[in-house]
């Protein structure tokens, strides 16, 4: 529920210096948009050159395989990581990219939302989460998570270690591509998750005398996987 939201937008109103509009108000159709110009005519392939780029910067690993060697790719990293138990997303698309084996292993916990703080728990003692990203965004290193019933942002966030498993077909240059798309989804009807995360990376901070810090209140590393799907 909305509250207040009229004593809200009359003092607004009132410190505006004129009275509340409630009709004839027009969202601007703007004839340049330059937020959709950047790299709009890159390929695939230059994204991800663009996304391991800054990669670099962000202190994020990156491999690229294909969809038949996916599970062998998650085991180098997992041994690089030395990382033991794994939580995972309960998401279709493990099985669509051939983990339905991976999922079924014994240190493997699979996000169950019926199981409550018990899964948090179990997130937070995690080596690792692994979830897919629902688009990535080239130019920041950035996955962008779609959180939902099986799919708890726990799992990106609580254990040491974190994998992001992207699919190629979800690059896209930036941050507009992505709000715009969202935009239309909800103007659309479509209901959208109450939590998305935007995840650039392992946690870091440089709030105290501009020094960063990486590992501080999350994943103290991070790897995308990305992986040839089209």
């Amino acid at each position: 529920m909305i509250q207040r939201r009229e004593t809200f937008l009359n003092n607004v109103a009132e410190k505006l210096g004129r009275g509340r509009r409630t009709a004839g108000v027009k969202r601007p159709d703007y004839t340049v948009k330059p937020q959709f110009e950047v790299m709009k005519e890159y390929s695939s392939d230059q994204l991800v050159n663009v996304l391991s780029e800054q990669c670099t910067k962000i202190h994020t690993d990156v491999k690229q395989t294909k969809v038949d060697r996916l599970e062998l790719a998650i085991d180098n990293v997992l041994e690089e990581y030395s990382a033991r138990n794994v939580i995972t997303w309960n998401d279709p698309r493990f099985d669509q990219f051939g983990l339905t084996s991976f999922l079924q292993r014994e240190q493997v916990e699979v996000w169950d939302h019926t199981e409550g703080e018990r899964l948090v728990e179990k997130a937070e003692q995690a080596d690792i989460g692994i979830t897919f990203a629902d688009y990535t965004l080239a130019e920041s290193g950035t996955v962008v998570l779609l959180s939902g019933n099986g799919k708890g942002r726990s799992v990106s966030l609580l254990p040491t270690y974190y994998i992001a498993i992207i699919p190629k077909s979800t690059l896209v240059p930036r941050m507009s591509q992505v709000t715009r798309e969202l935009h239309l989804k909800a103007a659309s009807g479509e209901r959208l998750p109450s939590c998305i995360n935007f995840i650039s990376g392992p946690s870091n901070s440089a709030d105290i005398e501009m020094n960063l810090v990486v590992g501080v209140h999350g994943p103290i590393r991070a790897c995308y996987i990305v992986v040839e799907d089209r």
